[in-house]
């Protein structure tokens, strides 16, 4: 491949041939060769969203490399949250440069590529670089489905078997920027897994979310988890309306669900028109964000999905406007070892962040709030309604840099 046909389509293109657990090495060696580097390694986040992990990919030196770095006050932080291709000078005996380009799709951010070249890169290889870590993304979410090594490469810490079942109920990416809508959720679990989950799905017309509590602990709880994300998928894949999702998840926690119960929030918004509606099953009231200062939404409450009734749930209309920013929890964020955290200060604070960026404030300010000892399951999600105007959180400069000195 020559210098001049190094794009996206290119490298996609040389990426198929090889086997699926080889893809992000055949990129690196593409780039590597087009660049002369030293080294090329590509940073994967992890669960967390705290920790980025090495997965080497060409040039890799072995032994005493670092093979983690923690993001909180990093170079590698910034370039998440900017979206922006970074070059810093390298410290060390040998000069050179360093180029920090995100891997991101579709506003999900998957890790950093990171290349290290011995003279600074002109502005054709700050493109190529840029266009190489688009193709990165790509390559990660389409070979994921093939091999197990992106996952296993992003677990900073081994998973229990609850927690193996939590994360696979989990949307595969975490964020979305979807023109009228930016959407991001994160979970943080407690030891011993209280059944926390989230979901979200975009057709032509609609998003649909939900977020859910089942009862209980450790695996028992994942199961039931399960159980509802199970149910509330059938249906909405069956488009169901909203009544019958709610109605449907109800009959299925009481009739395999042991006689628990699950608290549930379901959420439709209209992409055309921004016409929002909800079910609240039981759930922490919704939080909006509007005009910089946060409000609770106080919805009818229906019982629990599962509870000893006739299971009617009621589709309330909820008001969303241009620039409203929506925030739905679990109870997680509400025991009584997290009143150190302001939940709305807190949210007005983060008002100019991406929801991805929001939510990972949110969860590091919960962290620190309960001194990492949680005493239930925490998850948040965070929406951004951006009405007709333009979604200020899609990023059009692949290819920009910031000359940073280090």
């Amino acid at each position: 491949m020559t210098e001049h046909d190094m794009t996206v389509e290119g490298l996609l293109a040389a990426v198929e041939q090889a086997p699926p657990v080889d893809s992000v090495a055949v990129v690196a060696r593409i780039l590597a060769g087009q660049m002369d580097a030293r080294e090329v390694r590509f940073w994967i986040i992890d669960f967390t969203g705290d920790v980025l992990l090495c997965l080497p990919v060409a040039n890799d030196t072995e032994g005493g490399e670092q093979n983690h770095i923690d993001l909180r006050g990093t170079l590698h932080e910034e370039v998440i949250r900017s979206q922006r291709l970074h070059i810093t000078e390298t410290p060390g005996p040998v000069s050179g440069y360093r180029v920090l380009a995100p891997v991101t799709t579709q506003g999900d951010a998957i890790g950093i590529l990171e290349v290290t070249t011995t003279v600074k890169p002109s502005p054709r290889h700050s493109h190529q670089i840029a266009q190489a870590a688009q193709a990165l993304a790509y390559v990660v979410t389409s070979n994921r489905r093939f091999t197990d090594l992106y996952e296993s490469s992003r677990r900073s810490i081994p998973p229990t078997l609850a927690a193996e079942i939590q994360h696979n109920l989990l949307p595969q990416a975490l964020s979305c920027d979807a023109g009228p809508v930016t959407f991001a959720g994160a979970l943080q679990p407690t030891h011993d897994i209280s059944g926390d989950t989230f979901d979200y799905s975009l057709d032509r017309h609609t998003l649909h979310v939900s977020i859910t509590d089942a009862m209980g602990h450790h695996t028992y709880a994942a199961l039931l988890a399960t159980l509802i994300v199970g149910s509330l998928r059938n249906t909405r894949r069956a488009r169901a309306t909203l009544a019958e999702q709610a109605r449907a998840a109800h009959q299925a926690v009481l009739d395999y669900g042991q006689d628990a119960t699950v608290t549930g929030q379901l959420l439709n918004i209209d992409l055309s028109t921004g016409r929002a509606l909800f079910v609240n099953a039981g759930h922490p009231w919704p939080l909006r964000l509007r005009n910089g200062r946060v409000s609770e939404i106080q919805p009818e409450v229906d019982l629990p999905f599962g509870a000893p009734w006739d299971g009617h749930y009621r589709v309330q209309d909820l008001d969303l406007a241009p620039a409203d920013r929506l925030v739905l929890i679990t109870d997680g964020l509400t025991e009584r070892n997290t009143t150190a955290l302001d939940l709305p200060a807190r949210i007005e604070a983060d008002a100019g962040l991406h929801p991805r960026e929001a939510v990972r404030s949110l969860m590091r300010a919960l962290h620190q709030a309960t001194e990492g000892n949680l005493l239930d399951d925490a998850t948040v999600i965070c929406l951004d309604w951006h009405g007709t105007s333009p979604n200020p959180h899609t990023s059009t400069t692949s290819a920009d840099t910031s000359q940073n000195r280090h």
